[in-house]
């Protein structure tokens, strides 16, 4: 693969990457701080998504997949400021075709040295092999990528304007869904090429949070096997403060699929423990069934429910503001 630099990492970005080391890899101990927690606001994300979905499928080397990496790097410039945001560029060669492909980073609380990570994909798959009717086109993915970048946009919004407690690293993943079924290896393009080409390396926050698939109508979320091989103590306190706040029926206490999905790619390349939020069930044999709407045409505004959104929102603030000890 061949690196290509879009914009310059700044010297606060490089620093701050540079203080995570080690040395927290330790901390997935929590418990209730006392710290006043800011509001989610699920309005603001579905609009996120809308703001998407309309620029149509972001499928790479696509007019709305450029677009969409303008959005985001306006959005998270805003919130972040200039000199907090990153966009990681690269070529990749993918079914004999060559990818351009982006990565961002944002930066949130930048004067801590001790960090925790989210992140999400946010292109589109280039085709709904799930879709009966028209298996060929690709995907608007307002699930399936869209939904979990609009919740971190809007995280990028409330953390511009409330004081974290510890830094908070997020980053847009680019060619998660360009594989062929079955196909792994062109899969995850985007994190794995951060994974080996980190922007400084040492860079180790305390943990990392995906979230993919995390706003659609029904939506459960069983504890994903290999979270719970990475992170179980995470895992049960995100688990715990869901039931707390009567989002147990959303967050079920159950042990779920083990699912390829960037949070393996992250904790295989760089050992930071990644946990996925992720909608899906296990059958009664065992098997892993995403949404009826998953690599489908359907994946689109209609099944968006601002309700999950706002459980999934008010879960991880308590989290980030109220129960990582300092």
């Amino acid at each position: 693969m061949k690196k290509r630099t879009l914009y310059t990492l700044s010297i606060a970005v490089l620093l701050l990457y540079t203080f995570c080391t080690t040395e927290n890899r330790s901390g997935l101990q929590f418990t209730e701080q006392g710290r006043s927690v800011p509001e989610y606001s699920s309005d603001n994300a579905y609009q996120y998504i809308v703001n998407q979905v309309n620029l149509g499928p972001r499928v790479p080397n696509t007019d709305a997949h450029r677009e969409a990496i303008q959005l985001y790097n306006r959005h998270f410039r805003e919130f972040a400021g200039n000199n907090a945001v990153f966009v990681q560029s690269f070529k990749t060669e993918v079914y004999g075709d060559s990818l351009s492909l982006y990565n961002l980073i944002a930066s949130f609380g930048t004067e801590h040295s001790d960090r925790i990570l989210l992140a999400e994909h946010w292109d589109s798959r280039p085709r709904g092999e799930e879709d009966p009717s028209n298996p060929d086109a690709p995907i608007p993915g307002a699930d399936d990528g869209a939904s979990g970048v609009a919740m971190l946009m809007e995280f990028a919004k409330i953390f511009s304007e409330n004081e974290l407690p510890i830094g908070v690293d997020i980053i847009l993943f680019d060619g998660e869904d360009y594989g062929m079924p079955s196909d792994l290896d062109n899969y995850f393009l985007g994190s794995r090429y951060w994974g080996n080409n980190p922007p400084v390396p040492g860079y180790s926050p305390r943990f990392g949070i995906l979230l993919d698939m995390v706003g659609g109508v029904n939506a459960i979320f069983p504890k994903e096997g290999y979270s719970m091989q990475f992170a179980p103590n995470l895992v049960n306190e995100i688990w715990s403060i869901a039931e707390e706040f009567e989002y147990d029926n959303l967050f079920i206490d159950e042990r779920g699929g083990r699912i390829s999905d960037d949070h393996i790619v992250v904790e295989q390349l760089t050992g930071i423990p990644m946990i996925n939020i992720i909608h899906h069930r296990l059958d009664e044999s065992g098997n892993v069934n995403f949404p009826p709407y998953w690599h489908t045409q359907e994946d689109n505004l209609d099944i968006i429910d601002e309700d999950v959104m706002q459980a999934v929102g008010d879960v991880l603030l308590e989290l980030i503001y109220n129960r990582i000890p300092s």
